[in-house]
């Protein structure tokens, strides 16, 4: 994937004004059980109120129901789709509402 401003990379973590590469290691992710409360946490504290999770390409990867529970929780809106997708509807929301987003560009 390659992101404006970022770069070129394999998994990145987006929210308003800025971004970073994604690493699922500094908060133990792996395709199963997903994506952890701790991943969306950054984007909690750079204010975004509504959060697009990609799943990758072939689906693969989970959102752990703690997550969604978490998000639920701060009135957080949650969209989840294949990472094509999820681009797509990021860029679409960049433009009315403060959004960030997780995306997994293989599998």
């Amino acid at each position: 994937m390659v992101v404006e401003g970022l770069g070129e990379g394999k998994d990145f973590k987006l929210y308003p004004g800025g971004g970073r590469s994604w690493d699922w290691g500094e908060t133990g992710t792996r395709h199963s059980p997903g994506i952890q409360p701790a991943d969306v946490q950054e984007l909690l504290d750079q204010g975004c109120q509504v959060i697009v999770l990609s799943r990758g390409m072939d689906l693969v990867l989970r959102t752990c129901p703690e997550t969604l529970e978490l998000l639920a929780e701060k009135g957080v809106e949650v969209h989840l789709a294949e990472t094509r997708a999820a681009v797509e509807h990021y860029n679409a929301l960049t433009r009315t509402v403060a959004v960030g987003g997780l995306f997994h560009s293989t599998c």
